[in-house]
């Protein structure tokens, strides 16, 4: 536990600890930055933060993070509308989107299953894909999920609901992702060739 001088410093470290990958000394590090920087550069981070969470939605096609309800890859013309990527989270898409080698849409879980977690189908928005596929003109769905225990159960779990259509093309990425690796972090040209080089199920 840190001893601070100041409650509301203390207070901001308390908070940017809660951050992914931030611990009490990084957090600690955040704050004396913030405090040593002008005024206007600590409101301008504080308005965009709120921003950030007031004004950002969700894609009410593919649950992308977006400006708009429907964000601006559902609604391009210009994309393949009968290929539908099947990601974990937003940053997946990013990641993807990268690369320049997908011009299909995507749909985004928001999660994998996992048990352990006590995440389950229902959690996530594994049925709006299946209304997705079977309301809109997809001929493949590729699974673009972390090659994991959890990834894997998710493709197999969804997979088994999309098997009644026949006409259906259903693939995963090509395992140039090592098992156990986030897409996040995987480099541009492991991506794309992942994704080109996708294999059929």
């Amino acid at each position: 536990m840190l001893n601070l001088p100041s409650k509301s410093l203390e207070q901001a470290v308390e908070n940017l600890s809660k951050l992914p990958g931030i611990g009490k000394k990084t957090a600690l590090r955040l704050a004396l930055h913030i405090l040593k920087e002008d005024e206007l550069y600590a409101k301008d981070l504080a308005t965009s933060i709120a921003s950030l969470k007031l004004n950002v939605k969700f894609c009410k096609k593919c649950h992308n993070i977006s400006d708009h309800e429907i964000c601006g890859i559902c609604s391009n013309p210009s994309r393949d509308i009968h290929t539908l990527c099947v990601v974990e989270n937003m940053s997946d898409v990013l990641a993807i989107e990268s690369t320049g080698a997908y011009k299909g849409l995507y749909h985004v879980l928001n999660g994998v299953i996992s048990p352990l977690q006590g995440i389950t189908p229902a959690d996530l928005t594994i049925e709006h894909l299946i209304e997705r596929v079977h309301n809109e003109d997809i001929n493949e769905v590729i699974f673009a999920l972390n090659a994991s225990l959890d990834g894997d159960t998710t493709a197999f779990f969804i997979r088994q609901q999309l098997e009644p259509i026949t006409i259906l093309k259903m693939s995963n990425i090509a395992r140039g992702i090592p098992v156990g690796g986030a897409l996040e972090f995987a480099d541009e040209l492991t991506l794309g060739r992942s994704i080109s080089e996708r294999t059929n199920l």
